[in-house]
């Protein structure tokens, strides 16, 4: 049974919904949406891997990805380059295309069985310190708060869940206050919607709370005929420093994150009972 959350926060309301059809690239927003056991259908279903250093790569380590745009198109997404040209991800010579356009040897993959563990094992490190190697791709400088992935070791010998090209979990909510908290804070940044890729983006209206999506862990939610359990906070990494689209490279981005929220922002869920979403949808708590 739903309760109403205006005790808490006033009215939370879906405000905008996106999927990114290949990982690490620019997506685009829909109206309405179903979501299946494994979210958004077509979100994240794509991924390139380095041909140079191996494995699936997203942003952290190939950053001129966050300057393409995909979008969906029947089977395959179209991927749209900074200089306008466009292929389809499933063109014969899509994986000399993505090359030349990232200056990096990739292919482009879509997802495949989570049995083959090897397609989705981490590639090579730019570094022999382990610790140096997962402080470059978070983006955390010496002694800056590192996350705790102890509950998810998998995580350390995958670029994703296997099956996946999640960074975790399959569904990622933000809030329009947290932004604005951030926004309000340090005005020589920019935190924009687009450096931190949700997958729902959320207003709670009449909340003065700066980061509100935060007090939805450990809870059942509904939207729409969806139900969600909210399970993490979303640990931030180095891509939402990069430059892409007219939004400069920014490292002050972590630097704000790590000072503010340890490093977070926005939180994670998974998929209870799939249905339907759309723009303007409230978000409900359940009772037990």
């Amino acid at each position: 049974m739903p309760k109403d959350e205006a005790s808490t926060h006033g009215a939370i309301i879906v405000t905008e919904i996106w999927r990114y059809p290949v990982k690490s690239m620019m997506g685009e927003r829909l109206p309405q949406t179903g979501l299946g056991e494994n979210g958004i259908p077509g979100d994240r279903a794509w991924a390139v891997r380095d041909e140079k250093r191996g494995g699936i790569r997203g942003a952290k380590k190939i950053p001129q990805l966050m300057d393409m745009q995909a979008t969906s198109q029947d089977d395959a997404p179209l991927i749209t380059a900074r200089d306008g040209q466009s292929a389809r991800a499933n063109e014969t010579d899509i994986h000399s295309w993505l090359s030349e356009k990232l200056d990096h040897p990739v292919s482009l993959w879509p997802l495949v069985p989570a049995e083959q563990l090897e397609h989705y094992r981490r590639g090579a490190p730019d570094s022999d310190d382990p610790l140096e190697e997962f402080r470059n791709v978070m983006g955390r400088l010496p002694g800056e708060t590192l996350p705790d992935f102890s509950d998810m070791p998998e995580l350390l010998e995958f670029e994703s869940p296997p099956g996946t090209y999640f960074d975790a979990f399959p569904i990622l909510l933000l809030s329009q206050q947290s932004l604005n908290t951030l926004n309000a804070l340090y005005e020589e940044s920019i935190f924009d919607v687009r450096r931190f890729r949700p997958n729902i983006l959320l207003d709670f209206t009449g909340s003065d709370v700066p980061f509100p999506e935060q007090s939805l862990i450990g809870e059942t939610v509904t939207i729409g005929t969806v139900e969600l359990e909210i399970v993490a906070t979303c640990p931030r990494c180095s891509m939402t420093t990069h430059a892409f689209a007219d939004l400069p490279k920014d490292t002050k981005i972590m630097r704000r994150l790590v000072e503010k929220t340890d490093g977070n922002l926005g939180v994670y869920a998974s998929i209870k009972k799939p249905g339907q979403i759309k723009e303007a949808d409230r978000l409900w708590l359940q009772t037990n």
